[in-house]
């Protein structure tokens, strides 16, 4: 079992050096207690992937090779925000099943494992949110166990489905989240075909297979990465506070804008429930207009937002009447999410209203 730590102690940002020393500290015990060939496969896989970033001095740049670790950067990272986190961890807006797939595999191919072991992990967070039973708290464990420490432990390697029953009754997303592998694989492989392809038919772009297998998946792959992990870590240390929520979570214009809407966590971490994480206009939330926009499609509808009661809390500044701060998190009643399997998708779409603010 992990062993217990006392808190560090912060006022606010809690001192970097003494946070990473930290959370180094409970990796090494947390690896040491418990070691196997998979979490060895993974760490030498996760350490890979970021070696070979450094192949960018050996294959050089060029313009469409960087427009295109961007572009993927964008793509997978709303299917992970959009996808993993707002869907499949909280159900805040419902889907069919086929775009339910196409979601989670493009989420998978961003080689943060299967959907059901994101969500599972992700849900275990909201329950316990900066408390010691927290997977992931900078607070009580360090920024850099919540950074990228506890991905690598082997306690976490397996997914509990009991968690996320509502999601394991389907079996194709079983199947993704066993063979998660599977697309960043197929992206890596297809990366490095599209450079060779654009080297032969366009050779004055001066790309190639291998550059574009450098920067369309690998460079891509570990900024996702960091931008993911940093709503794990530093979400909790920096920006203000509009809620009271029982936890440190805090709301960031820089983290929204990197991760696509994700800084708002304060706001996020008062109505997980809600597909919008910037709750006010001027809060940019990238994935909360994609999402509309596909909603615009068809192919997603009924978008929770946060009720008038959230904003009203938002004037007073006041905490919620029973103290909770984790309302809608997701709905064991099966109905948020579910997957409509019936008449096309624009139907039972109906358009959320905000209060004027």
């Amino acid at each position: 079992q992990r062993r217990s730590y006392t808190p560090l102690p912060h006022t606010g940002l809690v001192p970097v050096a003494a946070s990473f020393l930290h959370s180094i500290a409970m990796t090494i015990d947390t690896t040491a207690q418990k070691t196997s060939i998979s979490n060895v496969i993974s760490a030498v896989v996760f350490a890979a992937v970021h070696l070979m970033c450094l192949f960018i001095f050996v294959t050089g740049v060029s313009w469409v090779a960087v427009a295109v670790c961007m572009a993927l950067y964008f793509i997978r990272m709303f299917a992970i925000t959009g996808g993993y986190h707002r869907y499949f961890s909280h159900r805040s807006y419902k889907t069919g099943r086929v775009f339910q797939f196409v979601m989670a595999f493009v989420g998978a191919s961003a080689a943060q494992k299967g959907p059901l072991w994101w969500a599972a992990h992700h849900r275990h967070h909201h329950r316990h949110s900066d408390k010691p039973e927290d997977l992931h708290s900078p607070i009580i464990s360090g920024l850099w166990w919540s950074h990228v420490g506890w991905v690598l432990s082997p306690k976490h390697l397996e997914t509990d489905t009991d968690a996320v029953k509502d999601l394991a009754k389907f079996r194709e997303l079983r199947w993704l989240n066993e063979h998660h592998h599977v697309a960043p694989v197929s992206l890596a492989v297809a990366t490095f075909f599209l450079g060779v392809a654009l080297n032969a038919l366009f050779p004055s772009l001066g790309t190639t297979g291998f550059q574009m297998l450098v920067w369309g998946f690998f460079v891509s792959t570990v900024l996702t990465y960091h931008a993911t992990f940093c709503i794990n870590s530093l979400t909790h240390l920096i920006g203000s506070r509009r809620f009271k929520t029982t936890d440190d979570s805090r709301n960031s214009l820089t983290l929204a804008l990197i991760t696509m809407g994700e800084g708002w966590h304060n706001n996020h971490h008062r109505y997980p429930g809600s597909e919008r994480q910037g709750f006010y206009w001027w809060e940019i939330d990238l994935t909360h207009y994609g999402l509309t926009a596909l909603s615009w499609c068809g192919l997603v509808w009924d978008l929770r937002a946060p009720p008038a009661a959230v904003y009203e809390e938002a004037k007073r500044g006041k905490r919620p009447a029973d103290g909770s701060a984790a309302h809608g998190v997701f709905d064991d009643s099966g109905d948020a999410g579910e997957v409509d399997r019936g008449a096309p998708a624009v139907r039972n779409r109906r358009r959320q209203v905000l209060p004027r603010v």
